[in-house]
């Protein structure tokens, strides 16, 4: 078997076939499901990333002077129309109109099939019940459809990509009803999720620690992997790596958009050690219900500092074990890692990886857990990472992206669990829930979900033997 060919016929074999016809063949596609405001407008940052990386215009037409019509790799994110034009195997759901309407009217608006924007009329007013029992229920099987249609366009269907937020009401209670019916109709394939968690301090709804308690049960069983981040800490990021002394949403997901855009690039570019969507599972979910990895990014850096910064493989990667450079607000140096996936981009090669891995095992604040000696999944990819002009950040030449499992997670879901014993204590804002068709049962056994959560983490942290992954997947109350 000969690797890395371009065309089979530069080795003698005659093919009735052409080469796009077998890249066809082989193609591995991923659709894009971006739900609510949250989800929206992280999917806008993240397309306007993919077509300045895969040299696409807004209008979706492949750039002349630096394009590729050959180079077919970017198909699992695109599906061609013909006559040179590209268009995002993405679906964007809100259900009111003002978001989706911004995409309709921005820059890229000639970017997306207008068929797979659709909007309601009226919003889940952050309510999980609306988004899940009310609303959102008029708009599953349309929205089930759309996702049909993108996937009879696919010849190998890999998985789902879904963004949302947990705090809000359609990137809770919609995302938890579709994503029921997904595992329904798309049991074997992967659906991975970036969500984006109740911060700590900054929040932009009482009922969050409703919302989000409501759709981590939910879910917990429909998601495969959710990559988690948080508002507070990447505001945090932007003043203090950038200095963008008031930062926007567009600042926030345009950086979270490198993250994403790391992450899949394996996906859309040839590498030395590329990473698929399975890989990811495989190698950072111990249990399945442990499935909730932190997302770390290096180097976050301005054009001002740039210059007089080194960047080589081992000190971004150092960086990215750093507490304030990872987009979820917990301490990694308190717990233990289970697992981390390391995935480098641009000018990098394997010997400063393995050196780097070398220095960074010998550091006693990077401490793993006893049953899982290894620990380290890396992923090589030789494409630079891009940057929006006029953004904040600077052009580098390489860069890191860091999913690591980790114990200290569980401090979110601490945090979280004891907001929403104080509201429900006093069963404030339940009667809006209720209204909408919600049973109130529901609470408390959202609650002791998420307390055999708590305690999986727990288990799993402790030193001795794990619990296994029956026990971790059904603790008792």
């Amino acid at each position: 078997m000969i690797v890395g060919s371009a065309n089979p016929e530069e080795y003698g074999y005659l093919s009735s076939e052409s080469y796009s016809e077998k890249h066809a063949r082989n193609m591995r596609e991923i659709i894009n499901i971006h739900i609510g405001q949250a989800g929206v407008q992280m999917g806008a940052s993240c397309w306007e990333l993919y077509c300045l990386e895969h040299n696409i215009k807004p209008d979706g037409t492949l750039d002349a002077e630096t394009g590729d019509a050959s180079d077919l790799s970017f198909d699992t994110f695109f599906s061609s129309s013909g006559h040179n034009r590209y268009t995002p195997r993405a679906l964007c759901v809100d259900l009111e109109p003002t978001v989706i309407d911004e995409i309709k009217t921005g820059p890229y608006r000639q970017l997306f099939h207008p068929e797979f924007l659709i909007t309601g009329k009226e919003d889940a007013a952050n309510n999980y019940a609306r988004g899940h029992y009310t609303i959102g229920k008029d708009f599953i099987e349309t929205t089930l459809d759309k996702i049909q249609k993108i996937v009879d366009q696919c010849n190998g269907l890999q998985g789902f990509l879904v963004f949302h937020s947990f705090g809000g009401g359609t990137g809770s209670g919609f995302t938890s009803l579709l994503m029921e019916r997904l595992s329904e109709d798309f049991a074997k394939k992967c659906r991975l999720g970036f969500a984006i968690y109740p911060a700590p301090q900054v929040s932009t709804s009482v009922v969050e620690p409703y919302n989000s308690v409501l759709t981590m049960h939910t879910t917990l069983d429909n998601f495969d992997c959710v990559f988690m981040m948080d508002n507070e800490a990447i505001y945090n990021i932007c003043k203090r790596n950038l200095g963008v002394e008031r930062p926007s949403y567009q600042n926030l997901n345009r950086l979270i958009s490198q993250a994403v855009s790391a992450i899949t690039a394996s996906l859309r570019f040839s590498g030395a050690l590329n990473v698929d969507l399975n890989e990811f599972q495989t190698n950072l979910v111990p249990y399945p219900r442990i499935h909730f990895p932190l997302v770390g990014y290096a180097p976050v850096v301005s054009s001002e500092k740039s210059f007089h910064e080194q960047h080589s493989a081992l000190e971004i990667t150092n960086a990215c074990f750093e507490p304030q450079n990872q987009l979820v607000v917990c301490d990694s140096r308190q717990g233990k890692y289970m697992a981390c996936c390391l995935l480098y981009r641009g000018d990098v090669v394997p010997k400063d990886v393995n050196a780097t891995i070398a220095q960074i095992k010998k550091k006693k604040t990077i401490q793993f857990v006893e049953w899982c000696p290894t620990g380290f999944k890396v992923g090589i990819n030789y494409q630079a990472p891009t940057v929006v002009p006029g953004g904040d950040l600077a052009t580098v030449p390489r860069a890191i992206t860091m999913l690591s499992n980790h114990t200290a997670i569980s401090e979110a879901w601490i945090r979280l669990n004891h907001k929403f014993d104080l509201m429900y204590s006093k069963r404030a804002f339940v009667h809006w829930y209720v209204g909408e068709g919600m049973e109130e049962g529901e609470f408390p056994e959202a609650r002791e979900d998420l307390a055999a959560l708590e305690k999986d983490y727990e288990e799993v942290a402790a030193d001795g033997e794990p619990a296994s992954g029956d026990d971790a997947e059904q603790t008792e109350f």
